[in-house]
């Protein structure tokens, strides 16, 4: 009736927002998609895997950067096994400023230390401006 559009992630409950066009509506979802991962990391929720419903009407939406890059490296650090102060040794960083690139809204790394990273685990970086 309102002619306005609906974004809901199908993998996080609750996760809902609208608005008035489609590129609102995409930069809400972000937005709403940014705070709700957020805050599942802050209380130590599982954070399921992303998946995409069939569908013409669906599209890709990633966390804000401050988000996204946090979890990345959680996941590639635990599919890898190793710690916390493991990566810091190996990329030449305290335990501390490790830390804080795994806390969302505090992750705020170099190019130089993404490269690091996906040295230390087995990835390439590809950086992307779109």
């Amino acid at each position: 009736e309102d002619n306005s559009y609906l974004v809901e992630f199908a993998d996080l409950p609750g996760c809902i927002t609208e608005g008035e066009t489609l590129d609102e509506a995409l930069c809400n979802g972000r937005e709403a998609l940014t705070g709700y991962l957020s805050s599942m990391f802050e209380h130590n929720l599982l954070i399921p895997p992303p998946s995409m419903a069939p569908s013409n009407n669906s599209y890709l939406i990633e966390p804000e950067p401050d988000v996204a890059i946090p979890l990345m490296l959680k996941k590639l650090r635990d599919t890898n096994k190793l710690t916390q102060n493991d990566v810091a040794k190996v990329i030449g960083v305290s335990y501390q400023a490790y830390q804080r690139l795994e806390k969302p809204g505090k992750s705020n790394p170099t190019v130089k230390t993404l490269d690091r990273l996906a040295r230390v685990f087995h990835k390439t970086l590809h950086v992307e401006l779109a």
